[in-house]
């Protein structure tokens, strides 16, 4: 079997094409994710119990640019969602991950028919570019109460306030547990400041997000 990322890209692009994706507009759950240290094997674990017709989700990774684009072909290769290192007015799709770049913040903002990607390139918001923060900000201005925020493992606060802002615009808000973070930080802060709605470990939150959804984990 070939598992390339050129093939599993194919294959995917195939299902699309029998409707697992469409875009999506106002009204449509969308997720936003935000990681750091030890991020790369938990946003891993988290997709792999994704189905492939999941809402579009959006993912911030502190990671060096050179590193972003590998990353997300390797998630292609190994979960069910399309996974693609966003490049910046994309439209969103049903069944598509969109991994930040390394070199540039990742939001999301409406477009004439539906909702796109926007990449900046304004300085660093906690030290980072990309910022958790900024992603999360523009989900709570943008997608309000249909959004979902996920904060996994990682050093700092970058994305605490961010999905404090979320939960109050109503969205729904998930914090990695202690025991299954390899650093307790960002979802340490994000809990101290009322922002997490619901704590899980990294095995369970996806099983959560899907509970949420009305689909079985």
């Amino acid at each position: 079997m070939n598992s390339s990322p050129g093939h599993a890209d194919m294959e995917k692009s195939a299902a699309a094409a029998s409707s697992v994706s469409r875009p999506v507009t106002s009204g449509s759950k969308i997720i936003f994710v935000g990681a750091s240290t030890g991020g790369t094997e938990a946003v891993k674990i988290f997709l792999l119990g994704i189905p492939p017709d999941c809402p579009p989700i959006l993912i911030v990774q502190h990671m060096p640019e050179s590193f972003t684009a590998s990353f997300a072909a390797r998630l292609n290769t190994l979960c069910a969602p399309r996974v693609i290192e966003a490049q910046g007015g994309e439209s969103l799709e049903s069944g598509t991950v969109y991994v930040a770049p390394g070199h540039s913040h990742l939001r999301i903002k409406r477009g004439a028919s539906a909702f796109v990607t926007e990449l900046l390139k304004t300085p660093p918001v906690n030290r980072h570019r990309p910022s958790v923060d900024v992603l999360f900000d523009s989900a709570a201005e943008v997608v309000g109460h249909n959004a979902i925020g996920v904060i996994l493992t990682g050093m700092g606060k970058d994305g605490a306030n961010g999905l404090l802002r979320m939960r109050k615009a109503g969205a729904h808000t998930f914090g990695q547990d202690e025991a299954s973070c390899v650093v307790y930080g960002m979802p340490r802060e994000a809990a101290l400041i009322g922002a997490v709605e619901d704590v899980a470990s990294l095995e369970a939150l996806s099983r959560r997000v899907l509970t949420l959804l009305g689909r079985p984990g």
